[in-house]
This record gives C-alpha cells, sequence and structure tokens, in this order.
C-alpha cells in the first residue's frame, strides 16, 4: 500500500503536495491509501483530496482568508469574492461523494473526515463573528457562489444539512437570504443563480419569492435554442456554460420544485431529456488522447467544463448509446491530462489559474484562485457506489477513440424537441 503521498510523489507531473502553515497533526489524521492499480475510482479519490484538502482543512481552522493565495488580474480586485468561490464551488462538486453511505477502508476514512471538514466550514463561512465569515452581500459575484453553495447542501442533505446544529442552520438560512440584496438577475445564465438560492430556502421551508424561482426558471427554459443547448440569454454563447451552470442548476432546481408540487414534473422530464443530449454532445468532444477543446470564457474551470456529463452520469441517465465505462474512461483521461500539468498547482497545493498547466492570460477578470475550484464539479460521479457499472465495468473506449481507430459507428443525430415547456406558480401557503 502506498499514502496519499508516496502516490503523488510517483506521479513526477503532478507538482509538490506540500501543505505548508498546515498544522501536522491534522495533515497526517487520515491519509488516502492508493495502491498502485487501484484504478480510476482510486485515481478520482486522490485527485479529490489533492484540490480539496487545502480549503476545507483551512477554513475549518478559520484561517482560509489568511492562508489562501489570491492569484488574479492586476488591479482585479477580487479578494472580497474568492474565499466564497472556493468554498461554494468545491463543496458543490465534493457533495455527491459526501452523501454516499457504505463506503470502506480508506476511502470511508477520507470521507468521513471531509464531511467534518465541511460541516465545521459551512460554521465557519456563515458564523459572523469568525475570521472566515464570507461576503454574501456586497458586489453581484457573491449570489453566483451563494448559489453553488446552496446547491451543495441540496445534493448532499444528509452530510451538509441534516447533521448541523440548529445555530449553523440559522446561520446558512440567513447567509442564503442576504443574498437576496443582490438585484433579481435578468438577460444571462445569472437567473439560475436566483433561482438556485430560493429553491434551497424552499427546500429548507422557508417562504420564497417568485419573482427569483419560478420567473428565473421561466426565463432560462424560454432560451433554449436546440439539439440539448440553451442561449446564454437571448444569444447562444459558443462556451461551457451549458455545461458550468445552465443544465445542472436546472436539473437541481427543478427538481426540488418537482418534490414540493407534482405540476413541476414534465419541465423537469423535458429538461433531463435536453440535459442528457448535451452529456452525449459533451462525450464526443473529449478527443482519443483526453484532450478537448478550449473553447470561450471560463476555461480555466478546466474539468469542471464536464459538470453536465458528470452530473448525468451521477443520475444514471446517460442516453443508450454512451455507457457508463466509456464516460469513467474519457473523463479520467481528461482529468489526467489537467491535473498532471505541471504548473497546475502552487508549491502548497492551491490551483493556479491555467487551461493545461499554470496560463495567467487565460484569467479574465472575474477570475481568481477561488474561481477556479468549479473544476470539483467533474467530479460528480464519485457518488456512485463503487459497485455502480460506473465504476465496476470493464474499461472501455470513448467514442473519438472508437472513430478515429476505424470502427463502424452510427451517425450522430440531433434531439427533435420542442422549445415549449410549461412551468406552473409553485402553490404557496402566505
Amino acid at each position: 500500500m502506498k499514502t496519499r503521498r508516496d502516490f503523488f510523489k510517483s506521479a513526477a507531473a503532478l507538482g509538490v503536495l506540500g501543505m505548508a502553515g498546515l498544522p501536522l497533526a491534522v495533515r497526517a489524521e487520515a491519509p488516502f491509501s492508493t495502491p498502485a492499480s487501484g484504478g480510476d475510482r482510486h485515481y478520482w479519490v486522490s485527485v479529490t483530496e489533492k484540490i480539496a484538502r487545502p480549503v476545507l482543512e483551512n477554513l475549518a481552522q478559520r484561517e482560509l482568508k489568511r492562508k489562501m493565495p489570491v492569484e488574479e488580474k492586476p488591479g482585479a480586485n477580487r479578494t472580497a469574492f474568492t474565499h466564497l468561490e472556493a468554498f461554494g464551488r468545491l463543496l458543490c462538486g465534493l457533495a455527491p461523494w459526501l452523501a454516499l453511505e457504505n463506503l470502506a477502508g480508506d476511502e470511508n476514512r477520507l470521507q468521513q473526515e471531509f464531511t467534518r471538514l465541511s460541516q465545521s466550514s459551512l460554521d465557519a463561512a456563515t458564523d459572523p463573528a469568525s475570521p472566515d465569515f464570507m461576503n454574501f452581500t456586497t458586489g453581484g459575484q457573491p449570489l453566483v457562489d451563494t448559489a453553488f453553495l446552496a446547491q451543495a447542501i441540496l445534493r448532499a442533505p444528509n452530510a451538509l444539512w441534516k447533521p448541523l446544529e440548529s445555530r449553523v442552520k440559522r446561520q446558512v438560512i440567513a447567509a442564503l437570504k442576504s443574498s437576496r440584496k443582490i438585484g433579481r438577475p435578468r438577460g444571462s445564465n445569472w437567473v439560475m443563480f436566483a433561482a438556485m438560492v430560493e429553491a434551497a430556502l424552499l427546500e429548507f421551508g422557508e417562504p420564497t419569492r417568485p419573482e427569483r424561482l419560478e420567473d428565473c426558471v421561466r426565463d432560462m427554459l424560454g432560451w433554449y435554442c436546440g439539439d440539448g443547448a440553451y442561449g446564454d440569454g437571448e444569444f447562444f454563447h459558443f462556451d461551457y456554460y451549458n455545461s458550468f451552470v445552465i443544465h445542472p442548476m436546472l436539473l437541481d432546481t427543478l427538481a426540488v420544485l418537482k418534490k414540493h408540487d407534482a405540476g413541476f414534473a414534465p419541465a423537469l422530464a423535458v429538461e433531463v431529456k435536453r440535459a442528457a443530449r448535451y452529456a452525449e454532445i459533451q462525450e464526443r468532444l473529449i478527443a482519443p488522447d483526453g484532450t478537448f477543446p478550449s473553447l470561450g470564457r471560463s476555461t480555466t474551470y478546466r474539468f469542471g467544463a464536464f459538470q453536465t456529463l458528470a452530473q448525468i452520469a451521477w443520475w444514471r441517465q446517460l442516453p443508450e448509446p454512451v455507457k457508463p465505462a466509456q464516460v469513467r474512461c474519457a473523463l479520467t483521461a481528461v482529468i489526467r491530462k489537467m491535473i498532471e500539468a505541471p504548473g497546475t498547482f502552487d508549491a502548497n497545493g492551491w490551483l493556479q489559474i491555467g487551461f493545461c498547466g499554470h496560463q495567467p492570460a487565460l484569467g479574465e477578470t472575474y477570475i481568481s484562485t477561488g474561481s477556479l475550484y468549479l473544476c470539483a464539479a467533474g467530479l460528480l460521479p464519485l457518488g456512485l457506489p463503487p459497485e455502480d457499472e460506473f465504476w465496476s465495468a470493464p474499461a472501455a473506449q470513448w467514442t473519438q477513440q472508437r472513430i478515429w481507430t476505424g470502427e463502424n459507428l452510427p451517425a450522430d443525430h440531433a434531439l427533435r424537441d420542442t422549445r415549449q415547456v410549461t412551468v406552473p406558480a409553485l402553490k404557496r401557503t402566505s
């Protein structure tokens, strides 16, 4: 058995793993053992630990603002936003794994450690007396990452909500409600951030505002372009925001709405079909060597670009031609390409701006260190148990590998779909 550090030390391209500034007792609490032949799941879990540990350990100790570096474009002034970005986005990706029951061995120990750290971090981030109390109200950006935090809790209520003390629950609800000070977004994918926050409040038994929930969902569904893709507002953008935000937040928001009112079931069913088609297209974007096109905004979110493919796999909704094993192998190839590129992490284990390595020029003015942790959203299939077909089936070639080796595959076809989706008003008692 190799320890976590032995494993990464043997992979020269992974860079330095040192966690400077972290107490040794915490650092050594539960190293994740990764056998040389541990397989794809072991690799994904080791990547999860490498990405998540600096954020969660420091935030749980209320030292994130003091310890996390803030890389950004000169003059961007993102320090007020970057810490909530790191926490909300990271937890959004980790949540399904934290929620998984009946894990065993080293993975179970690591999961339980990270669950405890996540719960302590929720307290630290929402306690007004905490030095790591986060900005939920000032500027527009906090609405975005309050939504990712809300999405995380909804994805793992048994790990990230039900066990919390009543005091911490009140803090979280107050933080979500405070983001309403940021006006209702219009004309872009930002409508889903308001809707996601309201969906969480609905689930937590709080009154919601239709102009920030149903109206926002109605806007987003109205921008459907066809073949599984939405416009980012009135116009289509050739980037990955259908995966970073639009499909995942539509799926999770509509799932909550359906839970509270069966009248939303048809809208959710249509959206699942659209998201599955978009996931099918995403699988086809992965080249035989595990690369994929760097297109449009926010490519520094790295393999977070595949959140929709990852979520559809986690929900077991992959369309018939796409097998779970080929998605696992394709995503593993992508993750390896990106996570092992020299410069992906700094000497203390924090992510650095880039798509493949350290490429600061790719960082738009809204990008900083915290933004980069949306890559964790590509890890959602860890929410499937190890015995699930996604993990247990033999390795399989993905579509582009099969086509480029001459296999005689059927042609791809667009999804024939109506633009019309009815979104009812939620039945409110007050």
